[in-house]
C-alpha cells in the first residue's frame, strides 16, 4: 500500500535548492578557475612564473650582496663571465629547438602508463627513441669541444684585464666544466618538454632557481667571490641529473635500446631546420652577449657590472612573459601535427596577447622603480644603468617579445624561415653595439639595440603572414 510522504514546507526550500546552491567561496573558486583557463595559466605557466618570479624577487637581494661583499670590479667579472658562457651556441647550434618542435609532432600519438612508461603508436616511440640516442651523441662531443675551447678563450680574455689582485682563474676554469655537463643534460630536458612533461620541468627548474639563489647567497656572504657562480652551477647540476635520471629514468629505459622499427632521419628532417638555427644562434651572440664585453673593455669592469645587472632584469622579465606561449609550444605542434589549423591559431593569439600584457605591465613597474631609486639617490641605484639607457631596453623587450612570439609559431611547423633576418639583424645589433657602445656607453648600446629590434618586429610579421599563407 503505498504511504505518501509528508512533506514539511518550512524544508522544502532547502530540500530543492539548499544542497545544490553554490556557497560564496565555491563562486569565487568557480570564477578563479575561468579567469585562470581564459588567460590560459596552467601548471607549467605557474611553474615558469614562480620561478622568474622567484628571481624578480631574490634579485634585489642579489644586487645588494653583492654591492656589500663584491667590489665593482669582481661583478664585472662575475657578470662577464655569464657573457662568455654563451658562448655555448657556436657548438650547441640550435639543437634543443629543433629537438622541442620535432618531438613535440611524435608526442601527438604517444603518452605515458600510469608507471611513467612510454606508450603508443609503435612507428612514433621508434622515431622518438632514434632521436633521443642521436641527440645523446651530438651533445656529449659538443660540451667537450664547450669546455676546451671557451675555457681556453675566457683564459685569455681575462689575463689581459689589469686586475692582479682578483683570482679569476680557478673559479673560471671550474665554472667552465660544469656548465660543459650542464650542456649535456640540455637536450634531454628539451625532448621531455617536447614530450609535453613541460609542467614537471618547470617545477625543477623552480627548485634549481631555489636552491641555486640560496647557495649563490652563501657563497658570497662567506667571502665565495667569483666562486658563487660557481656554486650556483653545481646545484643546477645535482637537479637536472635527479630529474633525468631518478624522476624519468623509467621513462628513459627505451632509449638505451638501439629502435628496430622507423629511424629520425637526420638529414631530411633535422638538419635543415638545425643548420639555418645554428647559424642563427652563431651571431645571436653578436646580438645579446657583447654588452657586457664591450662595456667592459671600453668603460671598465663597474660599468660592466651595472649593464649585467640590467640585461638579466630585463631578461627575467622577458622570460616571465614568455612562459605564457614557450609552455604551449608543444601543444602547437600537436595542433599542427592533427592539421587543426583554426585551433592553433586561436590558441596561439590568446596566449601571444596575454604574453605581450604581461610584459608591457613589468616594464613599466621596473622603469618605474629605477627611476624612484635615482631620484632618491638610492645607492642600489647606482648598480644599474640610468633611467635612459633601462627606459631603451625595457621598450625593446617589448617589441622583441612580439617578435619572438611570431617565431614560436613558425617553429612549431619544424620550418626555420627567419634565418635571413635573424643573421642580418643579429650582425646589425653586434656591429652597432660595438661602435656606438664603445663611443657613448650604455646609451649608444641600449639605443641601437631597441632600434634593431623595430626592424626585426616588422621583418617578422611580414614573414609570419607570408608562411601563415603558405603552410595553412
Amino acid at each position: 500500500m503505498y504511504n505518501p510522504v509528508k512533506i514539511n514546507p518550512a524544508n522544502t526550500a532547502k530540500d530543492v535548492l539548499g544542497d545544490n546552491r553554490p556557497t560564496p567561496v565555491m563562486r569565487l573558486t568557480n570564477l578563479f578557475n575561468r579567469l585562470m583557463q581564459q588567460a590560459e595559466v596552467d601548471r607549467a605557466v605557474i611553474f615558469v612564473v614562480l620561478t622568474r618570479g622567484w628571481q624578480l624577487l631574490t634579485g634585489p637581494v642579489t644586487l645588494v650582496l653583492i654591492a656589500t661583499y663584491f667590489t665593482p670590479e669582481v661583478q664585472g667579472f662575475f657578470y662577464t663571465f655569464a657573457s662568455l658562457l654563451a658562448l655555448q651556441s657556436f657548438v650547441e647550434l640550435g639543437f634543443y629547438l629543433v629537438i622541442i618542435n620535432v618531438s613535440s609532432h611524435e608526442w601527438a600519438h604517444l603518452g605515458l602508463d600510469e608507471n611513467g612508461y612510454l606508450i603508443g603508436e609503435p612507428k612514433a616511440l621508434s622515431r622518438l627513441v632514434s632521436l633521443g640516442r642521436l641527440i645523446f651523441k651530438w651533445y656529449a662531443v659538443a660540451s667537450v669541444v664547450f669546455v676546451i675551447a671557451v675555457g681556453i678563450i675566457g683564459f685569455i680574455f681575462f689575463s689581459q684585464t689589469p686586475y692582479p689582485d682578483i683570482r679569476w682563474q680557478t673559479p673560471w676554469l671550474t665554472l667552465v666544466a660544469l656548465t660543459g655537463l650542464l650542456l649535456w643534460t640540455l637536450p634531454f630536458n628539451s625532448l621531455l618538454e617536447g614530450c609535453n612533461q613541460v609542467a614537471t620541468v618547470n617545477q625543477f627548474r623552480l627548485i634549481q632557481a631555489v636552491l641555486g639563489i640560496l647557495a649563490l647567497w652563501s657563497s658570497v656572504i662567506l667571502g665565495g667571490a667569483l666562486w658563487a657562480a660557481v656554486a650556483m652551477a653545481g646545484v643546477k647540476l645535482a637537479s637536472d641529473l635527479y630529474l633525468l635520471l631518478i624522476r624519468y629514468r623509467r621513462f628513459f629505459k627505451p632509449f638505451f635500446t638501439p629502435p628496430t622499427g622507423s629511424h629520425m632521419h637526420w638529414q631530411t628532417e633535422i638538419w635543415p631546420m638545425q643548420w639555418r638555427l645554428a647559424l642563427s644562434g652563431i651571431v645571436n651572440y653578436l646580438a645579446f652577449s657583447l654588452f657586457n664585453p664591450v662595456m667592459f673593455q671600453y668603460h671598465g669592469a663597474a660599468v660592466a657590472g651595472q649593464m649585467g645587472m640590467t640585461w638579466q632584469l630585463t631578461y627575467v622579465l622577458q622570460q616571465i612573459a614568455m612562459a605564457w606561449v614557450h609552455t604551449k609550444v608543444p601543444r602547437f605542434g600537436m595542433l599542427i601535427a592533427k592539421k587543426d589549423y583554426q585551433g592553433l591559431d586561436r590558441f596561439w593569439l590568446r596566449t601571444s596577447l596575454v604574453s605581450l600584457v604581461i610584459i608591457s605591465i613589468g616594464a613599466a613597474v621596473i622603469w618605474l622603480l629605477v627611476y624612484a631609486l635615482n631620484v632618491l639617490q638610492v645607492s642600489l641605484a647606482q648598480r644599474l644603468l640610468s633611467p635612459l639607457p633601462m627606459g631603451l631596453f625595457l621598450l625593446a623587450a617589448i617589441f622583441f617579445q612580439a617578435a619572438q612570439c611570431q617565431t614560436a609559431y613558425l617553429r612549431a611547423h619544424k620550418q626555420e624561415p627567419i634565418m635571413v633576418m635573424s643573421v642580418v639583424t643579429s650582425l646589425m645589433i653586434g656591429a652597432l653595439v660595438w661602435l656606438l657602445g664603445s663611443r657613448f656607453g650604455p646609451v649608444g648600446a641600449a639605443g641601437s639595440y631597441l632600434g634593431v629590434v623595430i626592424v626585426i618586429l616588422v621583418w617578422d610579421t611580414l614573414i609570419w603572414l607570408r608562411c601563415r599563407a603558405e603552410w595553412h
